[in-house]
């Protein structure tokens, strides 16, 4: 009967042992973890133009808010609307909108074929900004022409990128009479440049779509 219990407590005492070593093991175990960083991309662009005088007559540097012109028959005004992509910015399209008010006025001034100003700049060159479409808007008395850059652009690592001018210059008719400008004495020019990403777009036309809407 001693000898039993004597057996009893030694395999108490070696339960006891492996229970103690056993709680002190540790799983073998790893981790791992892939951080995403993200960068926001941008488009982004500049719209000048060369500073003149009343006359048509560049004076140094370049603009951004646009010029005033005093109009007279057969007389040519430098004016020449260039967009500057800036550096940083994402491969896009790129075009401008060149809107006229006095729309009615002018159709009268060119009448029977109404007005066709793009055959007043000088300088435009149709391999570089295609010409898209014609807009007239009745209410606001505007015309408003569409001209998308020949390709898509981007960039070069650190630079910007000048485009070429839409055209260097505006000559008015020498046919005009002083009654016929008086009626386009309060005439606007308005140049705006549009921007908008290339990838994710089929084409220029999906691109504009999207930027309409």
């Amino acid at each position: 009967m001693k000898k039993s219990k004597t057996i009893v407590l030694a395999l108490c005492a070696v339960l006891l042992a492996a229970a103690t070593v056993f709680g002190t093991v540790a799983y073998l175990t790893d981790s791992s973890s892939v951080v995403n960083t993200f960068t926001v991309g941008k488009v982004n662009l500049k719209l000048d133009e060369a500073v003149v005088d009343t006359d048509g007559e560049p004076t140094g540097g370049r603009t951004e808010e646009g010029n005033k012109y005093h109009l007279i028959p057969g007389v040519t005004y430098t004016k020449d609307p260039t967009v500057t992509v800036v550096k940083g910015s994402e491969e896009a399209y790129v075009r401008m909108m060149l809107t006229l008010n006095c729309s009615s006025q002018l159709d009268a001034i060119f009448a029977p074929n109404g007005a066709v100003l793009t055959e007043l700049f000088n300088g435009y060159d149709a391999n570089n900004w295609i010409y898209e479409t014609e807009t007239r808007n009745a209410e606001k008395n505007t015309i408003t022409y569409e001209f998308r850059y020949k390709a898509k652009v981007k960039p070069e690592a650190g630079t910007d990128l000048e485009l070429d001018a839409l055209f260097d210059s505006i000559t008015v008719p020498a046919a005009l009479t002083g009654e016929q400008l008086a009626t386009i004495a309060d005439m606007k020019i308005t140049v705006e440049a549009h921007a908008i990403q290339a990838t994710g777009f089929a084409d220029a036309n999906e691109a504009w779509s999207a930027f309409t809407k």
